[in-house]
């Protein structure tokens, strides 16, 4: 099924919680929720779990996340009652990769970076979304210049199916205001600086007046995306 314009413009119009039950109608059981258990993805898992949405929730464990993140999933299932999906990379892959270039062998270049990430983020992700008819995501447009003009639904002609971003217009206030009016649980590491959390070797906390995603691949002049969403790498 193609949407319509209208259809688009209806989503557009709607709030969010209307506009991802919305899209579950026009998709019944292909609509699935990518987590990396970020504060945007705690946003909307509340919603999903709280609203009973017919929205399948998964998370990817690379193997290099921080503790904190493993805490955070536990938490979540255990105050929704409900449990989040979790993928893994293919064990074989990692052990080549490791055995070939090294456990931290990412720091040596983008090349060897990037397929880390391949491996233990995106191979998992294409996993999950198999046979999904939308794929939901966090993004929101400040995080990225990247993501300044994504609009909230696109179609994704790599993975043939609809790109969801139900929180793109939302700022960082709006985010923090409905986490604390929903007393939404989140990664304890964001209070210390970590505004954007993905491996523990790959990750630093940032200072005051540097760019949300400066601590993600901190080492490199070329460090803002991984591939999931096939965003550009900016220098």
């Amino acid at each position: 099924m193609m949407l319509t314009k209208e259809q688009i413009a209806q989503a557009e119009q709607a709030t969010v919680t209307e506009a991802i039950r919305l899209v579950t109608e026009w998709f019944p059981q292909g609509v699935v929720f990518s987590s990396s258990l970020g504060q945007e993805d705690q946003v909307l898992t509340d919603i999903i779990f709280k609203n009973n949405l017919p929205v399948k929730i998964f998370t990817i464990d690379t193997g290099r996340l921080f503790n904190e993140a493993y805490e955070l999933l536990d938490r979540n299932n255990a105050r929704y009652k409900k449990n989040i999906q979790v993928y893994f990379p293919e064990a074989k892959d990692v052990e080549a990769f490791v055995s070939e270039s090294g456990i931290n062998s990412f720091y040596e270049s983008v090349e060897n970076r990037k397929t880390c990430c391949h491996i233990r983020k995106v191979i998992p992700l294409n996993r999950a979304l198999s046979g999904a008819s939308v794929w939901i995501t966090g993004l929101r447009a400040e995080q990225s210049d990247n993501r300044q003009d994504m609009p909230l639904i696109e179609w994704d002609e790599g993975r043939n199916l609809y790109k969801f971003n139900p929180l793109i217009r939302w700022n960082y206030t709006q985010m923090m205001e409905y986490i604390k009016e929903h007393n939404v649980p989140y990664n304890p590491l964001h209070d210390k600086g970590f505004i954007s959390i993905g491996c523990a070797p790959c990750t630093r906390a940032i200072e005051p007046g540097e760019h949300p995603r400066a601590g993600r691949w901190w080492w490199e002049t070329s460090q803002k995306e991984c591939g999931l969403h096939g965003e550009r790498t900016h220098k």
